[in-house]
């Protein structure tokens, strides 16, 4: 309510001003062979609340979920909680703007394998892209020719995220910047991040972030993502980690369109940097096809090339005019070596099906009478 009276002090009397409330509520079920609990059933509410005016917005936003894991007639496990899931203020002029808050930040050219996945963890297949947010405030500014540079401070957060090797100290502030650039045909960028990493038996180590990507349309799409993260410290083999990610996507004209993504990501792990001598290779493919206005299905495959691990997942969507049903089915090996997803309770181990219904809702409410 603090940030909401703010946005009214700072608001132009007589602008457009309007409060929008909507929400997503979902509900799951399942069974999968990768756990001793195999019935998953489940459900979430995002309810967010948008207050927009001239030069700035708020919104908010809470996560209220709850899973049961069951095994029939002999064990079951519940969880289930109330937290917030975003709660920021935007700032913003012509060319630029500053948001400051718990917020979702990601960027890079990958949509599978994507080693720029360094502040949220969305998994590709989940159909409601669900992530949590970060801690911090993040500045933009556009230039004319659509090119921008990025800047950002992250400060009290803790969780680990994908790629990670170490928690993240929590009171130390992290702090990083983007340049994005247009170019023929496409989009370049640099990335830049520091944080301190925490590992057993080691105090505070500095880490530093290095990526490049570029993406283009040359007929077909095509994407490179690379990072090189480097400890501060001798840890041997965890001193340096090396991603390099490419890819291509195109839509082939059959039927109503068949668009396929293949990428793949090469990862290592040594003591020297840039080394590539301890490396792990991922491939990612997925197709997706609509059916018409309301049925598609997609289809994505990871093969890990040094476990020999398959990964196949397909899902049905049909949609109708603010429900949307998923009826998903998975065989993976039972035990993961991608980090796909950060979410607490993994629903895509081992083999099995899963149902998700989800439904949609919006209103808004002009504030002009209101506030006159």
């Amino acid at each position: 309510m603090a940030l909401f009276a703010i946005l009214l002090l700072v608001c132009e009397k007589g602008s457009s001003q309007q409060i929008i409330f909507k929400g997503q509520l979902s509900g799951w079920a399942g069974y999968y062979t990768g756990a001793t609990l195999p019935l998953l059933a489940g459900g979430r509410y995002l309810p967010q609340v948008n207050y927009e005016t001239k030069g700035a917005e708020f919104e908010v936003a809470a996560n209220i979920f709850g899973n049961s894991s069951i095994k029939p007639f002999t064990e079951s496990l519940w969880e289930g909680d109330i937290k917030l899931y975003r709660g920021w203020i935007k700032l913003t002029s012509k060319r630029a703007e500053l948001r400051v808050g718990l917020q979702k930040i990601n960027f890079g050219s990958a949509t599978l394998l994507r080693p720029l996945m360094w502040f949220d963890r969305v998994d590709p297949r989940d159909p409601l892209q669900f992530t949590e947010g970060v801690w911090g405030a993040l500045g933009r500014y556009y230039f004319r020719d659509n090119s921008n540079i990025w800047l950002w401070a992250l400060y009290g957060n803790k969780d680990s995220r994908p790629w990670e090797i170490g928690l993240t100290s929590q009171w130390r502030p992290e702090f990083g910047g983007r340049v994005q650039i247009a170019i023929p045909r496409g989009e370049a960028a640099i990335s830049f991040h520091r944080r301190e990493a925490m590992l057993t038996g080691f105090a505070g180590i500095a880490e530093n972030r290095y990526a490049f990507d570029i993406k283009m349309d040359l007929t077909i799409g095509i994407s490179l993502e690379a990072t090189w993260i480097n400890k501060r410290a001798d840890l041997g083999i965890l001193t340096n980690q090396e991603m390099v990610c490419v890819g291509t996507d195109y839509t082939f004209g059959l039927g109503n369109g068949l668009n396929i993504i293949a990428e793949h990501l090469i990862f290592s792990s040594d003591r020297e940097p840039l080394s590539f001598s301890n490396t792990m290779n991922l491939t990612a493919l997925s197709g997706n096809y609509p059916f018409g206005m309301f049925d598609s299905i997609n289809y994505i495959l990871y093969y890990d090339w040094k476990n020999g691990g398959v990964y196949n997942f397909v899902n049905w969507r049909h949609t109708f005019t603010k429900f949307s049903l998923n009826l998903m089915g998975y065989i993976n090996p039972t035990e993961s070596h991608i980090p796909l997803t950060g979410n607490s309770l993994n629903r895509y181990s081992g083999s099995g099906f899963q149902i998700m219904l989800v439904y949609n809702h919006q209103s808004k409410k002009m504030l002009n009478k209101i506030l006159r």
